[in-house]
């Protein structure tokens, strides 16, 4: 059942793809420029000539497309093209061939039983749990039956009817069970496909682990298959970074050496103060409810409970007294686990550049999404994004230190803002979802117009309001939230968050609902961003939408 689809089927055409001249289109999120670096890497050691492109959205992607359709045959896609009819969409030659390596779910199923033009880059034991080939397209002799039943003038016939009907039932209860538990970081695949060739190198594994990171940090898989992939990447860890007594591995290790290791679920500490990356990470800020007056005077109980001097926390981590820094993980944890913050300590990876520059996987996802929304300029996405890869590249320290920076001032504008939005009651019940709306003016507005940054806003409130009310019932219900995208245009950018619990298995269903929310009462949407649960929406109908929504969702 479409074995094309999986990495020892079509090795042979990966291998074909390796001599053409093809077109790299990514999307913006960190796991594709970790997935777009590792295919760098792999057409480098071939000698590929390939142009690369950053897509934002459908749109710049088929523009991306007709622009390069004449001079390109291969088109590889990286976090992008999966989840649609792609040949329908792009109506291409019959020569043209698609390469997909996507990490959104569900995958279009038209893409899985092509077995022509589309290639999709899916490991091996990836259970993609698609409806059976004759459920979805019949024989051609059924459908002749039922035009020549239609052409009498009857209605559809009944067994057609029962067979759709059926049909739907099955397909529904397998997006229920599993679509959205199938989600895989692309960046691991394709370092599975660089390791399968026997090509893969500790950057290519770097990257492989930023891009689950990243998928972590921005809460797009569950915990559990977070820990699991961090034990296949352990093993490849292991693998390339052992020691011995071979005089150039040695020096190879020391100018570049990744280590596992249990670390603090803290934002950007150890190139922060402990304070502000206390103040600053969402976990702890939630956990202390530091926007009120009460949450703060339990920070500084806390503080004091692990016996630190204010004066340590609050100067940059690296200058701390070493005596305190050697013992600092241990004295959190168990006074973290006072205060309630039991899953202070994460399983992670930290990569040393010589002997000097140490930065944490979640550090460079931190810094790297900076990067690419940086509205501090006014350079274009196109720009940002280059930068963004750019600092991927060890040689690059500047510019991560640059992109760490920018990191900082996105965190601080975050928990602001959920500070504010908590203290004003900006979060409100609309029955099925909570509801939040920031309004032109906000401080930090021109940020979450930015999908990413607008993203992390909303995980980070929810997961703030969850632990400051107390309702029950809102405890269990997803978000929806709303910022000003193009003032001149009058348009805003609305995403919609899953709940934030504990049994949660990440599911999302606010794509679909968006598109008959707006379908139903016509309003004015662009579904252009690769992420169904964002939308871009006139402001003059986002009445008339919402109400919808609570109608659909009711």
């Amino acid at each position: 059942m479409y074995q094309h689809t999986l990495f020892g089927a079509y090795i042979n055409a990966i291998i074909l793809l390796l001599l053409q001249r093809v077109l790299l289109l990514v999307a913006s999120d960190v796991d594709a420029l970790c997935a777009c670096k590792i295919l760098q890497a792999l057409f480098q050691c071939d000698h590929v000539q390939y142009t690369l492109v950053p897509v934002a959205g459908w749109q710049e992607l088929e523009t991306a497309f007709l622009e390069h359709k004449d001079q390109f045959k291969y088109f590889v896609f990286i976090n992008c093209g999966a989840n649609v009819d792609l040949l329908e969409i792009l109506q291409p030659e019959e020569d043209t061939f698609f390469f997909i390596c996507d990490s959104h779910r569900p995958i279009n199923v038209v893409n899985v039983y092509n077995d022509t033009q589309i290639k999709l880059l899916v490991k091996q034991d990836d259970d993609l749990d698609v409806p059976a080939y004759d459920d979805i397209f019949r024989d051609e002799e059924d459908e002749e039956e039922d035009s020549e039943d239609e052409s009498d003038g009857s209605e559809p016939s009944e067994k057609r009817r029962r067979f759709e009907e059926e049909v739907i039932e099955r397909t529904m209860k397998r997006r229920q069970r599993r679509e959205w538990e199938a989600r895989r970081c692309s960046a691991m695949v394709m370092f599975d496909l660089a390791w399968i060739m026997s090509k893969d190198l500790n950057d290519m594994l770097w990257w492989a682990i930023v891009g689950l990171t990243d998928q972590w940090v921005q809460d797009k898989i569950t915990q559990m298959k977070y820990v699991t992939d961090i034990g296949i990447l352990q093993r490849h860890v292991s693998r390339h970074n052992h020691r011995n007594e071979d005089e150039e591995n040695s020096l190879s290790i020391d100018c570049m050496r990744i280590a596992f290791e249990y670390d603090l679920r803290l934002a950007l500490y150890q190139h922060w103060s402990l304070y502000e990356s206390l103040c600053n990470t969402s976990y702890t800020s939630a956990s202390l409810k530091l926007w009120s007056v009460q949450g703060q005077k339990r920070l500084q109980e806390f503080l004091a409970d692990m016996g630190l001097p204010l004066k340590q926390v609050k100067q940059k981590f690296n200058s701390m007294d070493v005596s305190l820094k050697e013992n600092l993980r241990e004295m959190i944890e168990e006074s973290a686990n006072k205060f309630g913050m039991k899953d202070l300590r994460v399983q992670t990876f930290s990569i040393h550049f010589g002997f000097k520059n140490k930065f944490s996987a979640s550090d460079i996802v931190y810094a790297t999404t900076s990067l690419m929304e940086n509205i501090e300029k006014e350079d274009s996405e196109t720009t940002n994004f280059i930068k963004a890869l750019d600092s991927l590249s060890r040689g690059n320290l500047d510019k991560l230190h640059q992109g760490l920076d920018l990191a900082k001032k996105q965190l601080r504008a975050i928990q602001q803002t959920v500070a504010s939005c908590i203290c004003t009651n900006l979060v409100i019940s609309q029955g099925p979802f909570l509801y939040c709306s920031l309004m032109e003016g906000t401080p930090d507005v021109k940020l979450f117009s930015k999908p990413v940054s607008l993203c992390l806003l909303s995980k980070y409130l929810l997961k703030s309001f969850v632990c400051s009310t107390k309702n029950k019932r809102c405890k269990l219900l997803p978000l929806v939230m709303a910022a000003p995208m193009d003032v001149e245009q009058g348009t805003v950018i609305m995403v919609g968050i899953p709940p934030e619990v504990e049994s949660s298995d990440k599911k999302n269903f606010f794509g679909r609902a968006f598109e008959k929310a707006a379908e139903s009462t016509n309003s004015r949407t662009l579904h252009n961003h690769f992420e169904m649960s964002i939308i871009e929406l006139k402001t003059e109908d986002r009445s008339k939408f919402l109400d919808a929504l609570i109608s659909l969702l009711s």
